[in-house]
């Protein structure tokens, strides 16, 4: 007992931890370093990362949604609202599609779902809310995303067909 009172005493007396830290400290000190500087540069993503959602449109400028609301009843997180109309010709389209992206849990089965490839999630990650509201992705908002990025989402739908 005295023994390990003593022993006690001479590492808390020569900062014994201390000095077991400073040894790891100086043995990764001169290590390759893994920080990125970020808007220069960019960490490598995987192919089945899921980013900011977009609705796609045809060839002709069409919008893919048929309103099937299939997305909005397999959301597990409830993240989706879908309303449809009937047009003149007797098809169905969405009067308005929303994507509350708090609640959105990426986990790509609205994707899944969809029969015409109308929803998808990009591989955009780099995107920021600045006002309340703005997490609620409307219609014209994922459209717009959606025009904006289609070569790329394009691009991302032919190399993952094998998988699909």
């Amino acid at each position: 007992m005295v023994l390990k009172r003593l022993k006690h005493f001479i590492k808390s007396f020569t900062l014994w931890e201390l000095l077991k830290g400073l040894r790891l400290t100086g043995r990764v000190l001169f290590d390759k370093k893994s920080t990125i500087q970020f808007p220069d540069e960019t960490t490598p993503q995987s192919a089945r990362f899921r980013g900011v959602h977009a609705l796609r449109r045809y060839e002709n400028g069409e919008e893919r949604c048929i309103a099937c609301k299939l997305c909005e009843a397999v959301c597990p997180a409830l993240a989706i609202t879908i309303d449809s109309d009937q047009r003149e010709d007797g098809s169905r389209r969405t009067t308005r599609y929303d994507i509350d992206l708090f609640k959105c849990i990426y986990c790509g089965m609205c994707e899944e779902s969809c029969p015409v490839d109308a929803i998808v999630e990009t591989g955009i990650a780099n995107y920021h809310f600045e006002e309340r509201g703005e997490n609620i992705m409307t219609k014209e908002k994922l459209l717009a995303i959606g025009d904006r990025y289609e070569k790329q989402i394009a691009a991302d739908r032919k190399q993952d067909a094998p998988y699909r």
